[in-house]
This record gives C-alpha cells, structure tokens and sequence, in this order.
C-alpha cells in the first residue's frame, strides 16, 4: 500500500519510556491530603503529568529549614522525570526557587521551581503606583535568598500563613494527616486580607504555596485583586510545550 505525498507520517518516534506528558513535577515527601487544586493532585491538571517524589525532602525541611544538603537529591529526581519522559521540570513548593539555576543547568530542558518567578510577569501588567503582593506558607522562612532565586524585589511585601489555625501547622509541622477544608481556606483568605491592609499599594497577590490553588478564588473574591498561584503558571509553562493547533 502506498500513501499520498500530503499524508501524516506513518514513523513513530521513539527514545522516550513514556510518551503524552511532557511535564514532570518534583514533589516533597508528605502525608497530608493533596485535595483538587492543589499540585499533588493529578485531577488538578488538564494534561497527563509525571511525578516523582524526593525521598527525605519533607515539607519541614524544604520550608524552615533551606533544604539543606537536599539538592543532589532534586537533581537526581529531575534527571529520572527527564529519562522517563519530561520535556520540563517544576516543583511543587515555591521555595525550591533556591534551586532554579542549578536545577536548570543539570537537566538540559526548561525548569521552573517557583510560583514566585511570576512576580515580574505581573507586576508589568500594573499601573504605575502598584505592586506585587506575596502570600506565603512560612513568612519568616521566605528569605532573600528565596527571592532572588525566583527574580523578586527584595522589597516586595509578603504575609505568612504560621498564625492560622490550620493550614501552616497541617503542611508544614505535620501534626496530623487530615485537614479542615474550610479552616485552610480562612488562613490563606485572613493571610491575603491581612497583606492588603498592611500594603494598600498591592495591586495584584501571587501565592507562593502550591498547596493554595484551592483557595484563590476565594481570596480574590474577598480582596478583589488578581490572584496568580502556581496553577496559573503551569497552565502558561505547559502551553510552550503543547501549543494549542488552531483550525
């Protein structure tokens, strides 16, 4: 049988272990429930990903801690995603910004650690007299270093979430594997309303938790600004990889 000229290819490219997810996500080892929204739930997406967990990279770790000695274990993780099949790397903790250059210098494809590496994008997007505005898990931990990993001003105003009754404690401290839903979602809300006092000249709030999807909408709807987690990055960062064919 032969086939038009103008007919789709018939060759199968090979050279991969897995094919139709191109994005591969470095996940902390933890016990607590990764409901829809958050990064560690597959259903959060629209395309297939790939996960691989770093074995000793405990929240506890990764946030109060610097994620001391840990990178030879992200870089191993990273190159396994990108042999399996991973045409890209990101993370599913913000502050793993610490290892953007290093990270994207040991596994050849695009790496995108942080939800914070959006802080630039939208504060271009703010009239004159605004800025950006951070809601973090841990705001005593979220160092300059953090900061400039991810490409953030120094001076940009951030809140924590460590006085809520729920969300911090559950993540971070690991005190028991369940959480309050609705209690999880006042501390981010209560977070981010309290951000906005203290800084009126926030225009727009970036979430730098990739467990905090799950709550934006209901921050925004209190706020009333722009909020931008690592949900709204992803989309944008898979969207190079897959371009949508038109018509």
């Amino acid at each position: 049988m032969t086939y038009p000229e103008n007919s789709p290819s018939r060759i199968a490219r090979g050279g991969k272990a897995l094919y139709g997810a191109p994005l591969g996500i470095l996940m902390l080892e933890a016990r607590f429930p990764r409901i829809p929204g958050d990064m560690g739930n597959g259903t959060t997406w629209p395309f297939p990903v790939l996960y691989r967990v770093v074995s000793g990279a405990t929240p506890e770790k990764v946030v109060l801690k610097g994620a001391a000695g840990l990178l030879p274990d992200f870089i191993d993780a990273a190159r396994e995603l990108v042999r399996l099949g991973a045409e890209a790397i990101t993370t599913n903790c913000g502050f793993l910004a610490l290892f953007q250059k290093e990270l994207a210098a040991a596994v050849g494809v695009p790496v995108a650690t942080s939800s914070l590496m959006q802080v630039p994008w939208v504060q271009a997007t703010l009239p004159p007299g605004k800025r950006v505005g951070l809601v973090t898990v841990s705001g005593s931990t979220l160092s300059p270093a953090h900061l400039e990993g991810a490409g953030v001003p120094l001076d940009t105003p951030l809140v924590g979430t460590e006085n809520g009754k729920e969300f911090f404690r559950v993540l971070i401290k690991a005190e028991k594997d369940d959480m309050d839903i609705a209690q999880a979602e006042r501390d981010v809300v209560e977070a981010g309303k309290a951000l906005v006092a203290k800084h009126p000249d926030v225009g727009a709030i970036v979430l730098e938790c990739t467990n905090m999807p799950p709550y934006a909408a209901a921050l925004q709807a209190e706020v009333g600004l722009p909020v931008y987690d690592i949900y709204s990055m992803i989309n944008w960062f898979h969207a190079g990889l897959r371009p949508r064919r038109f018509g």
